[in-house]
């Protein structure tokens, strides 16, 4: 099978999974990538799709697909082609919702609300990482549930996988990264690192966003001494510190967005082999069970999750049972070969 993998995407991590995963499962990849400003990036992605057009089965709208959706239609019209777009999240939902950066009611909010809509409008098959987040969608932009699979979010094993603790002082080591957004919870990281802050437990922060200073004053003005803040690194270096945790965190904040969709950061650290806490939301119990294979806090609570924390640290057991059966799981739904062997078997579905 040869697919046109179609759009102005990055090589982030959830293309790079994609694209790995399907190669290790037989099927070839075309791409057509543009990411030029303006009309002009539109114009290279016909250039490049044009000579390819007999030679792929399908388009694949790569995320962030909004804005070449209609570009992708049009093609696939003239060339009788199925599209599956990968919208892995909603650009509304992100924006409106979750970030609050413009009004619910207001010009950029519809679009917003508009770009999914057109997105899903023009696809023949759209990817969401979770049946939440189906769910939503269906909801919000009165889209035929048949038109959606679930893909989930995996996990490089090249660079994330199981290695020895190295850790560099004798505390007992929390692990957060990714974005300071609100659905990640992190001011409810560092009121809990104040609870624990005479219980021999430090905090590795890594990321930086737009409330990153926020956060920074918050430690300030609690006075902690047991909060390490690290800014952005290379990927690659990642592991490097996820494995001197004894714990890695997940997503704590209350915003629908959180409830509704899975986290890179909860996939990487069963890839590594390391216990890991989470917010206890639908779209996370679609695969993970309490005590069995993570273990679950409050959203939004800070003292439940400090309780966790603590709880971790008291029981070794606990702590090597979820990081074994959390490894089990990521070999079985979260490697890229197993994302791109559904990815694969989803192309087939909607081919026939």
């Amino acid at each position: 099978m040869t697919i046109c993998y179609f759009g102005i995407y990055k090589m982030e991590t959830r293309n790079r999974i994609n694209m790995q995963g399907l190669k290790e499962n037989g099927v070839e990849i075309i791409e057509c990538q543009n990411r030029e400003p303006g009309v002009k990036k539109y114009l290279e992605l016909i250039k490049k799709y044009w000579p390819i057009r007999h030679e792929c089965a399908l388009i694949f709208v790569a995320f962030p697909g909004y804005v070449v959706m209609p570009l992708a239609w049009i093609l696939a019209k003239l060339t009788r082609k199925k599209i599956v777009l990968d919208a892995f999240m909603s650009a509304y939902d992100s924006m409106i919702l979750d970030r609050q950066s413009y009004r619910k009611y207001s010009w950029p909010a519809l679009k917003y609300w508009l770009l999914d809509w057109f997105s899903c409008v023009f696809a023949d098959a759209i990817l969401l990482d979770a049946d939440e987040y189906i769910k939503y969608y269906v909801k919000i932009f009165k889209i035929k549930k048949s038109k959606f699979r679930r893909l989930l979010v995996g996990s490089d094993d090249k660079m994330l996988y199981p290695r020895e603790q190295k850790k560099e002082t004798d505390n007992f080591l929390a692990h957060f990264h990714g974005t300071y957004l609100p659905l990640q919870g992190i001011l409810y990281i560092i009121k809990a690192a104040k609870i624990l802050e005479n219980n021999g437990i430090e905090f590795n922060l890594i990321g930086r966003l737009a409330t990153y200073g926020e956060a920074i004053d918050l430690v300030k003005l609690l006075n902690l001494k047991n909060v390490n803040f690290i800014e952005y690194m290379p990927y690659e270096k990642l592991g490097e510190y996820m494995a001197k945790a004894d714990v890695c965190l997940g997503m704590f904040g209350a915003t629908g967005k959180a409830v509704r969709c899975s986290a890179f950061k909860v996939v990487e650290a069963i890839a590594m082999a390391r216990p890991f806490i989470t917010g206890d939301t639908p779209a996370m119990r679609e695969i993970f069970k309490d005590r069995e294979n993570c273990l679950y806090a409050k959203m939004m609570d800070a003292e439940d999750l400090a309780e966790k924390i603590l709880q971790l640290k008291n029981n070794l057991e606990l702590r090597e049972k979820i990081a074994r059966n959390g490894y089990q799981t990521y070999l079985k739904y979260f490697t890229p070969k197993a994302i791109g062997a559904e990815l694969k078997n989803i192309f087939k579905e909607v081919l026939k």
